[in-house]
């Protein structure tokens, strides 16, 4: 009795199989996200900003999010939430970006990422 392995393999993008990846057809770079500064709490961190897909313009923490399906509970539960409190979430966002040395710092950092590109 012969007893077989069944680990699958990782696909390596030939021709062969029909997943090709873009990159090695197409010579330039893809830039999917830009990298940006968030802030986490108190705490700034390091983040992506899609350029693509569904998410363009978001701020996530790995660019695989770009691409990910959308959860649209979640989605629809968001939309209810600002339909109702759409104008005080967006007086204490503004408040908080005006006020919060957290994000005043991060708006700085964010501008100088900019102007070097």
């Amino acid at each position: 009795m012969i007893i077989q392995d069944q680990k699958q393999k990782q696909d390596i993008g030939h021709v062969g199989n029909g997943k090709m990846r873009l990159d090695e057809i197409v010579d330039e770079e893809i830039f999917e996200a830009r990298m940006v500064w968030r802030k986490m709490g108190k705490k700034i961190k390091r983040a992506v900003r899609c350029t693509t897909g569904r998410r363009k313009g978001r701020v996530v923490s790995n660019p695989a999010q770009c691409s990910a399906p959308i959860n649209m509970k979640k989605r629809m539960v968001l939309k209810r939430t600002k339909a109702k409190m759409g104008k005080r979430l967006s007086r204490k966002a503004n408040r908080t970006k005006r006020l919060n040395p957290a994000s005043r710092r991060l708006r700085q950092l964010n501008r100088s990422t900019r102007a070097r590109r």
